[in-house]
């Protein structure tokens, strides 16, 4: 494998960093290990996520993966990317913003032990300036490392998460206030008079099912902006390669609704170590005059998170107003700064001075950030 051990320490802990696509590639095997053993892990630091994401958007001679592994067995792991911004080398994550959650992964067994050897692995590393973790959920291992890093650590507020309990739709309307519990329960009593079908897609479809899916995203979008990053190829390449190795590996589900045997609509749904998060969906314009699109996608993944146990139906980033009504708990990630040098904390300072700006704009006009929010 490519790459230089930078430290190997008492413990027998050694830090390597790789820097070749086909070095990632060939680690399917120890990267899914690690994950299982790393609660704070989410789908976007799965070995199908990022290896995928790299593949289509990875700018070759930019990849830097850090690897720490004790008595040669993979413990920690820091996927990042080598980017100049600002006058400053800054490593940012693989999966870049198409990753709703950013972090690194590390075992649970390990504790604080194996982020000290991973700190020093890193700043043992030339080459770089800023590590900059732009969407770090609570609980996540970047943010404690930045609690033992032995330099300037910075963290500025980042995308609002809103979630639900991952209980059956009926028990979570229970819990609404009485008269948005009735008209959503209005709307759940009009899904029942359609002839819905629901259909989990396996591995082996979801390739026809992610086409079908962006098809009908850009149609419930037509006439209206777009985000346009999900009409590009590179987009569609990546979802449907990501699709199919997480739809096999269980950390995602596929799903087609259908009325009277006409597709209508498709889901992507990941499936993370304590939550199901809606991640990206398509739904036709005939379904919008028939039902309430929101109300359909939530009850199936709040089925399917009271099913699986898990204890969280996140809706990701975005708190738009349209979400408002199920009365969500806010959930706030986090950017981290971590670096080392002067250029370091020029570059917090300005990213600071932007935080601030933006959240200027948030207070004063709050319709046009909600009209970005949608947008996005």
């Amino acid at each position: 494998m490519t790459g230089t051990t930078s430290r190997t320490s008492g413990a027998r802990l050694a830090v390597q960093v790789i820097t070749k696509g086909e070095d990632l590639a060939a680690l399917s095997a120890e990267w899914a290990d690690l994950y299982a053993r790393s609660s704070a892990a989410t789908p976007f630091q799965s070995y199908g996520w990022l290896c995928s994401w790299w593949r289509v958007y990875g700018v070759s001679g930019r990849l830097r993966v850090f690897l720490a592994r004790r008595d040669g067995r993979l413990v920690a792991a820091a996927p990042f990317r080598l980017e100049h911004r600002m006058g400053c080398r800054v490593l940012t994550p693989v999966g870049g913003e198409q990753s709703d959650f950013t972090d690194i992964v590390v075992d649970d067994a390990e504790d604080d032990a194996g982020l000290l050897e991973l700190r020093a692995g890193l700043l043992a590393q030339p080459g770089w300036d800023v590590i900059d973790v732009p969407e770090a959920r609570p609980g996540a291992a970047i943010r404690r490392l930045a609690e033992l890093w032995d330099g300037r650590s910075w963290t500025l507020p980042a995308s609002t998460c809103l979630q639900l309990p991952g209980r059956p739709v009926d028990q979570v309307l229970a819990g609404l206030k009485a008269s948005r519990a009735r008209r959503l329960r209005s709307a759940l009593r009009k899904l029942d008079t359609l002839d819905l079908s629901v259909t989990p897609v396996g591995a082996d479809r979801a390739e026809h099912t992610m086409a079908e899916l962006l098809r009908l995203h850009a149609l419930q979008w037509e006439s209206r902006p777009i985000n346009t990053h999900h009409t590009h190829p590179r987009f569609r390449e990546h979802l449907t390669r990501a699709a199919q190795s997480m739809v096999a590996d269980g950390h995602a589900a596929l799903a087609e609704f259908r009325i009277g045997g006409r597709l209508l609509a498709c889901d992507f749904t990941v499936i993370g170590k304590d939550f199901v998060g809606g991640y990206l969906y398509g739904a036709h314009p005939d379904l919008r005059a028939e039902a309430d699109v929101l109300m359909m996608l939530l009850r199936q993944n709040l089925t399917m998170a009271h099913r699986l146990g898990k204890p969280v139906l996140s809706l990701l980033r975005g708190d738009e107003p349209y979400k408002a009504k199920w009365e969500c708990e806010a959930v706030a990630n986090q950017r981290v700064l971590l670096g080392r040098g002067v250029r370091a904390a020029a570059y917090a300072a300005t990213a600071r001075m932007r935080a601030a700006g933006r959240d200027l704009v948030k207070r004063r006009c709050p319709r046009l950030v909600q009209k970005v929010a949608s947008w996005r």
